[in-house]
């Protein structure tokens, strides 16, 4: 009874056209990810910079997160989505025609308003489908992160063959023709909506709530860390590897792509083995692979007997990729889980919860490109960024432990998640 679809075919027309604007959102607002190669040639952008330049629409979309999340609690999904992407057509056609370092500043804010689709997609969809299955459809509509990946894919061609300023000029059309999609296959369901009486400031309470500063938490590593790596990993392969724009982007895209596409599974795993269990091993995975990221390139000399022996120590392009790559698919499983946490924990109160959890994973997103720029600028270590990184999935660690490991069984014959029983 529980996994019973009411309206079966709205609900997928809904997750499916929803995941598609969703996809196309998060592809323009990661923009910057490939365009900000060249304008950082251009406008002579030290990295410092070029953090700030790739993390101005995050802000946005970040910012503007909670109070989308409410405005979809209380008028709808459809109507929010649709006046979302109306608004950043425009600001995206004007990116071409920007030159100043300020202009894309400015621009950058308006068009990162595309990111707090998210806060809408997710409890619009959710709503659609039974608890039981609400892991897969948040899941499914989050793989819309993949966006990062096809942003990668297209616009390095685009800058080739055309130049920079071709890639938002495409966009933008690419946006208008999802948004008369979107009109034309979702659905609204009145009874969906909260209840007229319940004010924004009840809703902001949950603020209060220590599990949700926790889950915040959890997210600014997941989502905030994939944001941040996927605007960052580009400019990474061809400062520290001599690639090719386009190279170098079909690289990142190894990290992107699983990053989003398999969050999708991620949300099948937490419905069947639970939100702790799988955000758990997530963290651990995470703490692996940035372990092995951030040591840099390093050159040993050692005296022997036989006079001075130099041992180079450092990661190559295809060890770095297949850790890369590793870690977007445990990013993808944290991201469903975190947010299944959020349906287990508030399925009333969707919306807003999706909201202040998803500003806190897209402020990780906006301040952590610039404190990467900032660290090379200080160190000249470019694998500085992944040292700041484990040091944040450390943090986590210690706190799920203490929170909730610490009263949950993880292996063996009484857990809860992932046994090893045959």
């Amino acid at each position: 009874m529980g996994n019973e679809l009411k309206n079966p075919k709205k609900a997928w027309s809904v997750l499916i056209v929803s995941t598609l604007a969703f996809t196309v959102c998060f592809m323009v607002w990661m923009m910057f990810a490939v365009i900000g190669v060249p304008l950082r040639k251009t406008l002579g952008l030290n990295a410092t910079e070029f953090g700030l330049l790739t993390a101005m629409p995050v802000l946005s979309g970040s910012l503007i997160r909670v109070p989308l999340g409410i405005w979809t609690d209380k008028y709808g999904g459809r109507i929010v989505m649709t006046i979302l992407l109306a608004v950043t057509v425009p600001a995206i056609w004007l990116m071409a025609y920007a030159t100043a370092y300020w202009h894309f500043l400015v621009i950058g804010l308006v068009l990162g308003l595309a990111g707090g689709s998210f806060s809408v997609g997710t409890p619009y969809v959710a709503r659609w489908f039974p608890k039981k299955r609400q892991g897969m459809a948040m899941g499914v509509f989050g793989a819309g992160n993949s966006g990062a990946a096809v942003n990668k894919f297209i616009a390095p061609v685009l800058v080739v063959a055309f130049g920079w300023t071709m890639v938002p000029k495409v966009y933008a059309a690419i946006m208008l023709g999802t948004l008369v999609l979107f009109w034309l296959f979702s659905y609204s369901d009145p009874d969906h909506l909260v209840p007229s009486h319940v004010k924004f400031t009840d809703q902001l309470k949950a603020l209060k709530d220590p599990k949700v500063i926790k889950y915040c938490q959890y997210y600014s590593i997941v989502f905030g860390g994939y944001v941040a790596l996927s605007l960052w990993m580009v400019q990474y392969y061809v400062g520290e590897y001599g690639l090719d724009i386009r190279i170098a982007a079909l690289l990142a895209a190894c990290f992107s792509l699983p990053g989003g596409v398999l969050r999708a599974f991620g949300g099948v795993l937490s419905d069947k083995y639970g939100a702790h269990s799988v955000t758990w091993w997530v963290m651990w995975v995470s703490w692996i692979c940035l372990f092995l990221l951030s040591y840099p390139q390093t050159d040993f000399t050692i005296l022997t007997t036989n006079g001075p022996t130099t041992f180079h120590i450092g990661l190559n392009v295809y060890a770095f990729t297949a850790l890369m790559f590793t870690l977007g698919i445990a990013w993808a499983f944290g991201k469903a889980s975190v947010f299944k946490y959020i349906s287990d924990d508030y399925g009333g109160n969707i919306g807003t919860i999706s909201g202040i959890v998803g500003l806190a994973g897209g402020l990780g997103g906006f301040v952590l490109p610039i404190m990467f720029g900032a660290l090379m600028d200080l160190t000249g270590i470019r694998s500085s960024a992944f040292m700041l990184m484990y040091g944040v999935v450390w943090v986590s660690l210690i706190w799920m432990y203490w929170t909730e490991v610490r009263r949950t069984a993880i292996m063996g014959e009484n857990a809860k998640g992932f046994s090893f029983k045959g």
